[in-house]
């Protein structure tokens, strides 16, 4: 059996630039390194954990000179939180980062010629901007650096906080959040704190048991508060004293809400909610429209900076008034509703059914006639019959997850050829792949990029298979007239980014 290599230590290593996923880029011996959590200007020493041929991946174990733009994190969670990872550097120098993200991502992943990159938006709020936030149970918490597991007491184990970045199983007791306004660390607390006191189980993630799972908290700039306890099976015993003790001590809670998950998985798509007080949804308002938000609903997280993403939406589809619209990806449908007052008509579709029944209450309780909603997949859905029955669009807008758009959506968007396209997304990557197959104007599997954009492969797209893809030679190209980041959570990686595309 052969020895085990060493990994490769490195002292005094020049940090020169920032790379996707958060990564920072140094050159050691004229070989690329990866460095998480370094910063241009860092000199620093680093050891080695991953090794590739054209590349190795390391972390920082000791800062020789730091950074003259590293600023002091404000959380005392940062660096093992998985949440707010750029806090040590200062906000400007954020969005410069992200602004530049996008324009290597697009040029590079994309092979696209860019107009001008307008400037980013920065969100005017960087701290307690999120109205959304889903903690996690666990009878087992993250340890920290420095202590000792034998030494922590059996009071000390349960955790209600955030998933470790990079294990399913581990989670990170938090103290104090700063993503989100009072009273969510309040209520959270409380829920821990009763837990604690009464011997609820937190769940193990591992062993698949124990009785308080999840918890998801929304606090909306309407000042409404939803509450959503994910239990993993359903006991009135324990169930009843908490939910009335949550109510008398929080009678702000507009909605309080709970789930019953006894899967495998975390996810409650599928499941169904039950209201126990108040109101079984909360609203959220924007130029005097109102959505409505169910406990499982879809909304963007940063209340503020969302006007300002739609408005460049509006901004860049240059509606008159006679166009048709289609909303691909559509939510619960906020842009649809958000356009429809300057479309003659707007067609949302999205996988999630649930989803589609809000744009409809929606569509509805704000009196839009002009807007209609589609449930499923969107490469089964969006089809010439879809296209011949609804109308050929003259605009769409594309909001699609992070996997981006499937092959075949490309295909029939080519096809049915609008005059404008708006893409919105999330991962400037999988956008930079899509935008290459519509500026190209085909979509070819002989043709396709020999590798990914450069994501995790769950955020991928499917691959098309060969009759998805059959050559299309006459099919129309695009070409990009607009690019607009919108940076919608700071002190994160993540990047919003807005392309307009005119048919050619």
């Amino acid at each position: 059996m052969g020895r085990k290599k060493i990994k490769p230590f490195f002292e005094n290593v020049q940090i020169e630039a920032l790379a996707a996923e958060g990564n920072s880029v140094a050159k050691v011996d004229g070989k690329v390194l990866f460095v998480q959590k370094g910063i241009p200007g860092d000199v620093v020493d680093v050891q080695v954990n991953k090794v590739r041929s054209g590349y190795m991946m390391g972390y920082i174990t000791r800062i020789v000179t730091p950074s003259p733009y590293r600023v002091e994190p404000f959380c005392s969670h940062f660096g093992v939180c998985g949440g707010c990872t750029w806090q040590h550097l200062p906000y400007q120098r954020q969005l410069a980062f992200k602004e530049q993200q996008v324009v290597d991502q697009l040029t590079r992943i994309g092979h696209l010629q860019l107009p001008e990159v307008s400037p980013i938006l920065g969100s005017p709020q960087t701290t307690h901007y999120r109205n959304k936030l889903d903690f996690a149970f666990s009878n087992h918490r993250w340890v920290l650096e420095g202590e000792d597991p034998d030494a922590i007491a059996p009071a000390d184990w349960p955790a209600c906080g955030f998933h470790v970045a990079g294990f399913f199983d581990k989670v990170l007791d938090i103290k104090r959040c700063h993503l989100q306004r009072e009273p969510s660390d309040s209520i959270r607390l409380f829920i821990k704190n009763y837990a604690l006191e009464h011997n609820l189980e937190f769940y193990d993630i591992r062993a698949q048991k124990g009785y308080l799972r999840d918890l998801i908290i929304r606090c909306l700039a309407s000042g409404e508060v939803m509450v959503t306890i994910v239990f993993a099976y359903l006991d009135m015993e324990l169930q009843r004293p908490l939910m009335e003790q949550l109510m008398e001590r929080f009678p702000m809670i507009t909605s309080l809400n709970y789930i019953i998950n006894g899967k495998l998985n975390d996810s409650i798509s599928d499941l169904p909610f039950t209201s126990w007080n108040g109101v079984d949804c909360v609203y959220e308002t924007m130029e005097g429209l109102r959505f409505k938000i169910g406990p499982k609903s879809f909304f963007q997280t940063n209340s503020v900076q969302v006007h300002r993403l739609y408005s460049v939406v509006r901004d860049f589809a240059k509606l008159s008034g006679n166009e048709i619209v289609y909303d691909l990806y559509t939510g619960t449908g906020t842009i649809a509703l958000f356009l429809s007052a300057k479309a003659k008509r707007v067609v949302g579709i999205e996988y999630v059914n649930e989803a589609i029944e809000d744009a409809k209450v929606n569509a509805q309780i704000n009196g839009i006639d002009n807007a209609s909603f589609f449930a499923g997949d969107m490469k089964d859905v969006l089809n010439a019959e879809f296209i011949e029955a609804n109308g050929t669009p003259d605009v769409v807008v594309l909001d699609p997850p992070r996997a981006g758009i499937h092959p075949s959506v490309a295909k029939v968007l080519l096809k049915s050829a609008p005059k404008r396209i708006v893409y919105v997304s999330c991962n400037p990557a999988t956008q930079a792949r899509d935008l290459e197959w519509l500026c190209r104007g085909w979509v070819d599997k002989d043709e396709m990029p020999a590798e990914a954009p450069q994501a995790a492969a769950a955020d991928v797209a499917p691959q098309a298979t060969a009759a998805d893809v059959a050559p299309q030679a006459a099919l129309p190209r695009y070409r990009i007239l607009a690019v607009q980041p919108v940076d919608m959570f700071p002190h994160t990686i993540h990047v919003e980014n807005v392309v307009l595309l005119e048919r050619e």
